[in-house]
């Protein structure tokens, strides 16, 4: 039935109720939200799902510490409240993360910030005092349930002062989250697919424009209808509005780039480091993939082509010396593994620097005909509440659509408890004797409980095909090509894992080949390849 209709909205005859402009988390989370509420939605990707901004944030559900030097409360507060809804709904592809944050005399306010000018007694200082004040804030702010509180820290003693200076005593520890971005996007398509919305990716929209009350948008992939139009392109967003739906609008879009570094581990513990600098800035140095460290990210105003974004080295040696000012080894630029970068669509609400704009979100509605949503900002904590704000603004539009729904229920595969992954995997070693240790573990913190619809049968290792290394065979592909959209290997190594990461290129580009063929061969078979494969493309 859900296909039925999703095969159908979108013609002059049955005009979808939603067509969403972008596949990154805002778009696709908006797309689970109304097709669960029983509107009709087409979405419409000109890439990957998640290819651009949604794939390179810090990977954090937090509500943002920093962001209270900016008393930015209610992002604060909205975003801790979603860290824990969060955390419960997708058990397997997030988990609570502590957080050391070192305390270093040395370190100033930020004197651009309103703390900073509310407090000129402190005289650019951030003490101990001011710091554990801020803690407490965050700890209450939202309504903390799941995750402990803020402790402190003697690192003389405890194991996170070992990897850091020797002159660090004094240390802050408090909790959030950490979430793989990119699977996040994902897992909310085949949601919203599997509740009867129609996910396009690889398809550009090339115009759109009011037409007897309705949206009439073109496509690469042909011309659809629909009675009201999302624009949530991310870095894309004012783009879209120029050149695409050529709409007046007053609202602007200012464009940061953050840079992340990937080095080889770091420190032997499973805690994240939150590190302050002299610039007023902070960086994370975050347990990554097992086997590395993730550092990041800068604030940098941007003004290329979004698609052509790169860490560049100057950002790396940023990077390197700035954790270099608490690690007792220095990182350098040679012990960078990988980097990625991505832009920021963030709203432009005048601030001086790129580091003071808001982070917030800002829906804008065109109802001069058929209803136009405009979305500016957002971040990966907040897009649930952001896509319910979405259908809140345009509910007048749509009646028959059921309530908000999305809090209480868990994304495809995270139906189990907060800490009941080691549980899963265990179950899983029990039940593939074949699996390893690592590799179920793996596997659990992809798929949760879906792992077990891909492995099937299978008694032994080679029953799940092609072996690619670092535990990558040719039936997890299969379902990320015939589930997940995957279409190449770049999909497959870096954004529906990070399995990239532990390949060499001649293993990389095994994958590729892998998936091209495999698309080839579907291509040649026709739908009822597809059809029987479930293929949700």
């Amino acid at each position: 039935m859900a296909d039925t209709q999703a095969s159908q909205a979108g013609t002059a005859e049955h005009p979808a109720d939603l067509f969403i402009i972008g596949g990154g988390i805002n778009g696709c989370g908006i797309a689970r939200d109304a097709a669960g509420r029983g509107l009709s939605v087409l979405l419409c990707e000109k890439g990957d799902l998640a290819q651009a901004t949604s794939s390179a944030s810090t990977k954090l559900f937090h509500g943002g510490l920093r962001y209270l030097e900016y008393l930015e409360i209610r992002l604060v507060r909205e975003a801790l409240e979603e860290r824990e809804i969060l955390l419960r709904a997708n058990p397997h592809i997030s988990r609570p993360m502590r957080f050391v944050l070192p305390m270093d005399p040395s370190m100033r306010f930020p004197t651009n910030t309103p703390v900073g000018r509310m407090l000129p007694f402190l005289k650019g200082r951030r003490p101990a005092a001011v710091i554990r004040a801020g803690l407490f804030l965050y700890d209450h702010l939202g309504g903390r349930k799941l995750l402990p509180g803020t402790r402190r820290l003697d690192l003389r003693r405890d194991p996170a002062g070992a990897a850091l200076r020797g002159d660090l005593r004094l240390a802050y520890e408090y909790s959030d989250g950490w979430v793989d971005d990119a699977r996040l996007v994902v897992l909310n398509a085949r949601d919203a697919a599997a509740r009867g919305a129609r996910i396009m990716t690889r398809t550009q929209v090339t115009a759109a424009h009011r037409e007897d009350g309705l949206w009439r948008i073109e496509t690469t992939a042909g011309t659809f209808r629909a009675r009201a139009l999302v624009n949530a392109a991310g870095p894309w967003v004012g783009e879209v509005i120029r050149d695409t739906i050529h709409v007046p609008s007053k609202e602007g879009v200012r464009l940061v780039r953050g840079s992340h570094i990937v080095t080889r581990r770091l420190f032997d513990h499973d805690r994240a480091y939150f590190f302050q600098g002299p610039d007023g800035r902070i960086c994370f140095a975050i347990p990554y993939e097992q086997d590395f460290t993730l550092i990041g990210t800068t604030d940098n105003d941007y003004h290329g082509d979004p698609a052509a974004v790169a860490c560049t080295p100057e950002e790396q040696r940023y990077l390197c010396d700035f954790v270099s000012r608490y690690f007792a080894r220095p990182v350098t630029p040679a012990d960078v593994v990988w980097t990625y970068s991505g832009v920021r669509p963030l709203y432009d609400d005048g601030a001086r620097s790129a580091t003071a704009a808001t982070r917030d979100y800002v829906l804008r509605l065109d109802d001069g005909g058929a209803p136009l949503l405009n979305i500016f900002g957002g971040k990966i904590t907040t897009y649930r509440r952001l896509a319910e704000h979405a259908l809140e603004k345009l509910g007048r539009f749509f009646p028959q659509a059921t309530a908000a729904w999305t809090a209480d229920v868990a994304l495809p595969g995270g139906a189990f408890p907060v800490g009941g992954g080691a549980d899963l995997a265990q179950g899983l070693t029990r039940d593939y004797p074949f699996l390893t240790p690592a590799w179920a573990a793996r596997l659990i913190r992809t798929y949760g409980t879906e792992a077990r619809l891909w492995l099937g049968d299978a008694a032994r290792a080679a029953d799940l095909g092609q072996d690619f290394g670092a535990t990558l065979t040719a039936a997890e592909i299969r379902w990320q090509i015939d589930r997940e959209w995957a279409r190449s290997g770049k999909d497959v190594l870096w954004r529906r894992t990070k399995i990239g990461l532990h390949l060499d290129a001649a293993a990389r580009a095994a994958v590729g080949d892998f998936v091209a063929a495999e698309l080839a061969g579907q291509a040649v078979a026709g739908p009822a390849r597809r059809a029987s494969s479930g293929s949700l493309g």
